[in-house]
């Protein structure tokens, strides 16, 4: 009695199929998120949809190492080497913040081969909201 509920239980279940490499448009946005610790770089899709994204600590970089420019144009490349094989050629770019990798990540855009159309910066300034942090001392 027990063989028979094994056997009835072990039916095959249909083949998944799996999706490929998706074609996006060759017009493309980048989003360079540049912290005082850490550099993002997002590709997306024109309507938003996330295409690749790499970091400076997702590139190997770990502790202070990560904010510098050259981990920057590192992540850069990278996100540009994940997003090369759906059709990538030309991007918006938009800058957010105020860490040493800005304009080190650009560079590293224009390196790997994409063509650049425009370049925003999308940095959020306050209208005296917040206070600031104090200033650091020598």
């Amino acid at each position: 009695m027990a063989e028979k509920k094994i056997a009835e239980k072990k039916t095959s279940k249909p083949a998944v199929k799996r999706k490929g490499k998706k074609k996006v448009s060759p017009e493309c946005n980048v989003y360079i998120q540049a912290s005082y610790n850490n550099t993002i770089v997002t590709i997306t899709e024109p309507n938003g949809d996330v295409v690749s994204w790499s970091s400076a600590g997702s590139s190997g970089f770990k502790g202070s190492r990560k904010s510098t420019p050259y981990a920057a144009q590192v992540a850069a490349e990278n996100a540009v080497e994940k997003a090369k094989p759906v059709g990538i050629e030309k991007v918006n770019v938009f800058v957010k913040g105020v860490g040493s990798g800005r304009e080190q990540a650009i560079r590293g855009l224009n390196s790997s081969g994409l063509h650049i159309i425009t370049i925003t910066d999308v940095t959020p300034i306050s209208h005296n909201g917040c206070r600031q942090k104090k200033q650091r001392r020598n």
